[in-house]
């Protein structure tokens, strides 16, 4: 199940990326999180360093990036994560619009299990993740504006 949230803001590309990346400023920006943190002594996201994010809900992910390619995209693959997901996997995406604003979208695709069920589990899991990427992008967009 893929599912995706966008917003126009107000700054270029390169600002959005290394604010969207900089996990010293993530929960200053992101409320969907209540922790984000890199792991393994890694001091910057690059393409195999593992992130721990706990949104405020609880429920906690290690994620590891697969794609790491400034300002243009960004991407992470769960590796361990709530028993209800068998996959999880997002990727952020920056597109210059002109010189002062960027096209954001948040892209994400997940699998539910037991596989059985994830004609129940799918659609409310899809639901609750396309609201908080909702609050995201527009939280997000926030931040930047008032960076002016």
């Amino acid at each position: 199940m893929r599912f995706e949230q966008s917003a126009v803001v107000h700054a270029a590309p390169e600002v959005v990326f290394a604010l969207t990346q900089d996990y010293s400023a993530r929960l200053k920006w992101d409320p969907f999180l209540r922790t984000a943190v890199l792991l393994n002594g890694a001091t910057e996201p690059r393409v195999g360093v593992r992130a721990w994010c706990v949104a405020r809900s609880g429920v906690g992910m290690e994620t590891e990036y697969v794609s790491f390619n400034p300002p243009r995209i960004v991407a992470v693959k769960m590796t361990r994560g709530p028993k209800i997901l068998e996959t999880f996997g997002g990727a952020w995406e920056f597109t210059p619009i002109d010189g002062a604003r960027t096209k954001v979208v948040f892209r994400y695709q997940l699998r539910a299990r037991p596989r059985w069920l994830a004609w129940l589990i799918e659609p409310v899991a899809r639901w609750w993740f396309s609201r908080e990427t909702r609050l995201r992008v527009v939280a997000l967009a926030k931040v930047l504006a008032r960076m002016k």
